[in-house]
């Protein structure tokens, strides 16, 4: 039983997909079986302007990983793989080397060459081929203006800023992931809060402002609070990525990071002086303590 799909961000609608496949694998004593590509295809066929992935290799794994799949195939993808036809993909590798006993798709999904194989085609050969066709139902939005979960519509919600409508779709909070670098050393000693400055290797980055987050260090979980962007008080124009975590002293450089983003609390501002931007920072961290106190 086999899904197919680039599953970027693995969202919702991702995971009811992987339940599918997880539930037929069940009922013929089989494999549970999802194939994606690295990279992501738009990397490959839209290089000019690819939008950012919600979730790198890496994280895609592990989420897959949880949902209860047997097993998961990579199949790197470049222009070669990208000019093979639909039916060399079906036959050669779905049938033929997988044994697809059940493929399982969402609606808009398609593959091969000019992407032949959409649902049609798969209904066209599967009796003779001998696998079940089975399409995914959209997963519908209950707020946001309605529509249906989808890895587009994720990408808008984080971009603006609105994380804490993240969970609805993904079914966990948006993270960035990164590790702490050396910063600029300005915010415990200017301001008396001091920040972890991160090294992002995520794409997808919150609109700039201050949000309330949660922090993973390893196995430790604490509270924070997360400033994204220019710091325009100090008229650096340095893009930046701080998180002052909350009750915290450890000297974390080089560790690698993990922030969730539970709630915006303001838009980035532009402040007279060190003191009015220190007093702010109070009021923010106030803000963040409220927001997470059932964390």
């Amino acid at each position: 039983m086999v899904a197919i799909g680039n599953f970027d961000g693995v969202h919702k609608g991702h995971q009811a997909i992987f339940h599918q496949v997880i539930e037929k694998a069940e009922s013929f004593q089989g494999t549970s079986v999802a194939i994606t590509f690295e990279p992501h295809p738009v990397k490959e066929l839209n290089k000019e302007n690819p939008p950012p992935l919600i979730t790198l290799y890496e994280q895609k794994v592990e989420l897959i990983a949880k949902t209860g799949l047997d097993v998961l195939i990579c199949i790197p993808f470049n222009k070669e793989f990208a000019a093979l036809p639909a039916d060399r993909f079906l036959e050669d590798i779905l049938v033929r080397k997988i044994g697809a006993r059940a493929i399982v798709i969402g609606k808009d999904y398609a593959f091969g060459k000019n992407r032949e194989g959409n649902i049609d085609y798969l209904r066209q050969n599967a009796e003779r081929l001998g696998y079940e066709v089975i399409v995914t139902n959209w997963i519908p939005m209950t707020h946001n203006g309605g529509g249906r979960i989808s890895s587009t519509r994720v990408r808008e919600i984080v971009m603006s800023g609105n994380v804490e409508d993240a969970p609805a779709l993904l079914g966990r909070y948006y993270q960035l992931r990164g590790s702490v670098r050396s910063g600029r050393n300005r915010g415990g000693r200017l301001l008396g809060f001091p920040t972890a400055n991160i090294n992002v290797v995520d794409e997808l980055c919150p609109k700039t402002g201050v949000y309330a987050v949660t922090v993973e260090l390893g196995e430790d979980h604490f509270k924070g609070v997360a400033n994204i962007g220019y710091s325009p008080t100090f008229d650096d124009h340095q893009f930046t990525i701080e998180v002052h975590i909350l009750d915290f002293n450890r000297d974390i450089y080089g560790k690698k990071i993990r922030v969730n983003f539970i709630h915006r609390i303001r838009d980035e501002k532009k402040f007279s002086n060190i003191d009015e931007l220190s007093a702010q920072i109070q009021q923010d961290i106030f803000a963040g303590r409220q927001l997470l106190s059932n964390f």
